[in-house]
């Protein structure tokens, strides 16, 4: 134990990155054991606990591989519960759903407090404010295991979204608790969740307000290198010029899809494009590399061609995107619907676009 005499090495070590602002992130690819076949809340919490207390496991081991530099962990999307299987949205929210001061981000933060680090993921949430909703969530918890960020997903095609109720949310979070950005001593950090990293306008609002790592928990198909969400992976860090650490599960198990449908390709993309680490399939603790903020801020404070934030002009696009409107917001305003609303609202909204000639 350290007695107040020249430091220790673990604290030399941290002493170092702090001033070089360089440490090592890990997007740590873990199964998703599914909650589906679970009838109650009981059940369900049970799981969780269990998977959390798995993942505890998991996260110390591949720490003391990687080293006491590691200061950010990224783990993929819905890693606790899976995704509803035909469950309503009452029901779902009731058995799956975390509480924003319940025991699972207790626990999580137990584990974020005892290892010093950052612990980053994605969960389904309810909060007092829409009290018939859910909502994906992708969170921060600091090493004091306090939750200082929740964005929740605004593009989603089965779930709720700020989106849907947005005057109202509008109204109890205003627009950066729509675009959250943690500043904190190993960089400004935001979230966007699975496919949304298909949508180059919510990682653009991000970047806007100074993020420079984009944490991204994901549940997707790999193995195809020129798959879209491969591509928009290295395109969201190029142009907003931060970097992308992306943790995919290594599978989803209780449930009736075959489990390794989703499954490998957790990476760290840079701000230039480059992948510093990636995994292959099933779970692994190989997606670290080193995050250099001091190298991110002088290349973003360098002129040139490749300084792609300085060269935005703002003002060109603004006046197309203020007078469209694609898919509508406010539609759950009056509380909970049918999942089948989902696809009839979009289903409406392609025939709106084709009478206008869009698409």
């Amino acid at each position: 134990m350290y007695d107040g005499g020249l430091p220790s090495r673990v604290e030399m070590n941290m002493e170092i990155i702090d001033n070089r602002l360089t440490y090592k992130a890990l997007a740590l690819q873990v199964t998703c054991h599914a909650i589906n076949q679970c009838r109650d809340r009981s059940c369900a919490r049970s799981l969780m606990q269990a998977s959390i207390e798995r993942l505890g496991q998991q996260i110390a081991a591949s720490l003391a591989f990687i080293g006491a530099d590691c200061r950010l962990v990224v783990l993929p999307e819905y890693f606790l519960t899976g995704f509803p299987m035909g469950e309503s949205l009452e029901d779902w929210a009731e058995k799956a759903c975390l509480d924003m001061a319940g025991a699972e981000y207790e626990a999580l933060g137990n584990i974020a407090q005892k290892h010093r680090i950052f612990l980053t993921g994605n969960a389904y949430e309810v909060d007092p404010h829409f009290p018939s909703l859910y909502f994906q969530t992708c969170f921060v918890l600091d090493p004091g295991g306090s939750v200082i960020l929740r964005y929740r997903r605004l593009n989603s095609l089965f779930a709720p979204t700020p989106h849907d109720v947005w005057d109202r949310y509008l109204e109890q979070y205003g627009l950066d608790g729509v675009f959250p950005v943690a500043k904190t001593e190993i960089g400004h950090i935001a979230a966007v969740a699975s496919d949304e990293i298909l949508f180059p306008e919510v990682a653009r609002c991000l970047a806007m307000r100074g993020a420079e790592v984009l944490i991204h928990p994901t549940s997707e198909v790999y193995g195809q290198p020129r798959s879209p969400k491969e591509a928009a992976k290295i395109s969201r860090a190029v142009e907003n010029m931060m970097y992308v650490i992306s943790a995919n599960t290594a599978g989803i198990a209780n449930s009736s899809i075959p489990i390794a449908s989703v499954d490998g390709g957790s990476k760290i993309v840079d701000y230039r494009g480059l992948v510093l680490a990636e995994t292959g399939a099933g779970e692994s603790m190989a997606a670290f590399a080193e995050v250099d903020l001091a190298a991110l801020r002088r290349y973003r404070r360098q002129p040139g061609l490749s300084n792609l934030l300085s060269r935005q002009r703002f003002e060109t696009y603004a006046d197309s995107y203020s007078h469209s409107q694609f898919y509508p917001s406010n539609t759950m305003l009056n509380g909970a619907v049918e999942r089948k609303h989902f696809i009839q609202t979009q289903l409406a909204t392609i025939e709106r676009l084709a009478e206008l000639g869009v698409i």
